[in-house]
């Protein structure tokens, strides 16, 4: 279970009561999860009605300067109508607080369940979603450099070094070379926003086709829209044998495009930024599973199901949204 730091019923009721939420009810652990703990909170209510929110205590891989950034994120795109959860802020009017030296946070709970198996009519919505965000988010006066940009996945895989790669998969070294391509591409001139960069399914929550929450915003960053768009059609268009959906990808983009059209030079550069976002994840992968003990009770994600997506982007090259 996700819950790394015990609180007591006593600390939770405490922790409950700075906020103008009702009292606490009940607070159960949740398992999903790898850096923080979480817990789903119901309490009263201001009106006696009963509400549910998500209460996190962030544990690591958090700068804690970094988290006016994200919840405040959070509470813009809430305010123009973004299906986010919202920030609770307590009765001082803080986003979060120090509990046992840790910062804690309380996000409001939305409905809805991740897909499994994304359609292609959910990954229309989601496409058109992911436009509408980042309109909304373009006038977000806070921003934050990405800390997993190309440069740094090629840093990553550089760390690792070519034959600790290669006790992983022979065909997994030669990603150093791409990753450095990838590093010099220049996307400074593209459209840019705030990004979630890494919204994969189980971080949307649905209902049917439509979508009711976009959560886990702890990689947003200030940068080029296509970039999470590329994260997103890698992350949301291949089944579990790393085959591309094509009706996913073009439900996906065609989504996107009825809220904000692509440039023509983010069309031209669509392949070479989803290569570089393919990189991200095998770079995080490897380095994982190389830092992993063989012992630990961890099931390692295999940094080659990206380097497969990233070979389908390569051969696709520009016609891919022609």
């Amino acid at each position: 279970m996700a819950v790394y730091t015990h609180l007591g019923a006593e600390d939770l009721a405490r922790l409950i009561s700075h906020y103008d939420v009702g009292e606490l009810v009940s607070a159960k652990g949740i398992a999903e999860g790898v850096s923080n703990s979480n817990w789903l909170v119901e309490t009263t209510g201001k009106d006696g009605a009963g509400a549910r929110f998500i209460l996190t205590l962030y544990e690591r891989r958090i700068d804690y300067a970094d988290l006016p950034y994200f919840l405040g994120l959070l509470d813009h795109l809430a305010d123009k109508g973004c299906p986010v959860p919202r920030t609770i802020h307590d009765r001082e009017g803080a986003a979060f607080r120090m509990e046992h030296g840790k910062a804690a946070a309380l996000i409001e709970f939305l409905p809805g369940v991740s897909p499994g198996r994304p359609t292609a009519t959910q990954a229309r919505s989601i496409g058109a979603v992911l436009a509408q965000m980042h309109l909304a988010a373009s006038d977000y006066p806070l921003t934050r450099a990405n800390a997993m940009d190309f440069a740094a996945s090629t840093a990553i895989l550089e760390l690792c070094g070519a034959e600790r790669l290669a006790t992983i998969d022979p065909g997994l070294p030669e990603m150093l070379a791409h990753a450095r391509a990838a590093a010099a591409l220049d996307l400074s001139g593209l459209p840019q926003s705030q990004t979630h960069t890494d919204l994969f399914p189980d971080n949307v929550l649905m209902r049917g086709n439509a979508v009711t929450g976009l959560i886990d915003f702890y990689f947003a960053c200030t940068g080029p829209t296509l970039l999470d768009l590329a994260v997103t059609h890698a992350a949301w268009c291949f089944d579990a044998d790393n085959r591309y959906r094509a009706d996913c990808g073009a439900a996906l983009v065609e989504g996107y495009e009825s809220v904000r059209p692509l440039e023509p030079a983010e069309r031209a550069l669509f392949a070479d930024v989803a290569k570089g976002a393919c990189l991200r994840f095998v770079a995080s992968r490897a380095e994982d599973w190389l830092d992993t003990p063989d012992d630990a009770l961890v099931t390692r994600k295999d940094p080659m199901q990206f380097v497969k997506r990233w070979r389908f982007y390569d051969e696709a090259g520009d016609g891919l949204l022609a």
